[in-house]
């Protein structure tokens, strides 16, 4: 059987002065060697996105991580401060199609970013500076220039009774890296939380309906997936939903 192909829409990166539709190879490489499948970059066209086009082709969808943040007025969110990094192309691509891809059945992971996304397409709020919500911890990464201790587990998050990570795993709770500043504010209704930091901040959730996979992480999985027995997990999930559904369009 051929491997799935799994699409993984791009940020628009500025190099010198021009810009380009980049993914972070961490990503990139975890599609491939933790999911097993082949990964194809779709780029951020906004409006301009052949959605049914890539329904066709993809067997999923990898939502990445960025450092640009969901524009506010997506979610009824304030203006955000001068200086906040957005990505309104991306925006405009992944918003559409995160409610496609549900519907058809197609398998989705968010990771960080990809999981800010999926709530607000499925009309979620978020907190744009979770450390200055009174009761939460600051969620941001350790000013360190070491990409290691960057990466490294920063706090437990508790498993949620009848989630799938608990089924995967058998464990009450996992520990996790953590590198944001936004993070959930309001659940969106068709979203079960999976996973939910000790400040209450929920941290992994899977839409609860839906015909397939669909599942996101706050945290960074994709970092040493190899060496991780959780992200393995996450990982694993995925990659088998994506080899179901290429099974099937092989038929």
């Amino acid at each position: 059987m051929q491997r799935p192909i799994i699409g993984i829409p791009c940020d628009i990166k500025t190099v010198g002065k021009l810009p380009f539709h980049a993914v972070g190879e961490k990503y990139i490489k975890a599609a491939v060697g933790g999911a097993g499948g082949v990964a194809l970059l779709i780029p951020a066209l906004g409006d301009e996105s052949p959605i049914e086009d890539i329904l066709e082709i993809v067997d999923g969808i990898l939502l990445p991580g960025s450092l640009s943040n969901v524009e506010p007025h997506r979610y009824g969110g304030a203006a955000s401060r001068p200086g906040t990094l957005h990505d309104p192309a991306r925006d405009a691509t992944t918003l559409p199609l995160i409610m496609q891809l549900v519907e058809a059945g197609v398998p989705l992971l968010g990771i960080c970013r990809g999981f800010q996304e999926i709530n607000v397409a499925f009309g979620g709020e978020l907190f744009q500076h979770v450390q200055e919500e009174e009761g939460k911890r600051d969620h941001r990464e350790p000013e360190v220039d070491d990409v290691e201790a960057m990466y490294a587990p920063a706090h437990a998050v508790r498993l949620t009774e009848g989630s799938l990570m608990k089924r995967w795993l058998g464990q009450e709770e996992v520990m996790v890296n953590s590198l944001h500043q936004q993070g959930i504010k309001r659940l969106a209704g068709a979203l079960e939380a999976e996973a939910v930091a000790d400040d209450g901040l929920v941290e992994a959730y899977r839409v609860r309906d839906a015909k397939n996979f669909a599942f996101a992480v706050q945290w960074h999985p994709e970092w040493k997936y190899e060496s991780n027995p959780v992200s393995q997990a996450i990982f694993s999930a995925f990659g088998d939903a994506c080899r179901a559904r290429r099974a099937r369009r092989d038929r």
